[in-house]
């Protein structure tokens, strides 16, 4: 039960860091998911464990991780939709 849990919270995690950044990371709910887990382990790695837990992820610093990730790969995605064009 407790890994339907944390899809769940990385899901809304992937999904605000998405909303705060104005893009939607590629793939939905599934990539809002992949976001929140990538950006939960980015975030603690980087900003440490601090601040609430849901799911068994530190929120604050996932967010943080998750929002640079969907920054940075819809900087990604933009420059290559550039070079196509």
């Amino acid at each position: 039960m407790s890994w339907l849990w944390a899809l769940i919270v990385g899901g809304i995690i992937g999904w605000l860091a998405g909303m705060i950044v104005g893009r939607d990371i590629p793939g939905g709910i599934i990539g809002n998911i992949i976001a929140g887990f990538i950006g939960g382990w980015l975030g603690s790695l980087i900003l440490g464990h601090w601040g609430p837990v849901i799911g068994s992820f530190y929120i604050i610093p996932a967010l943080i991780g998750a929002i640079v990730l969907v920054a940075i790969v819809s900087l990604i995605f933009r420059s290559m939709g550039r070079s196509r064009g």
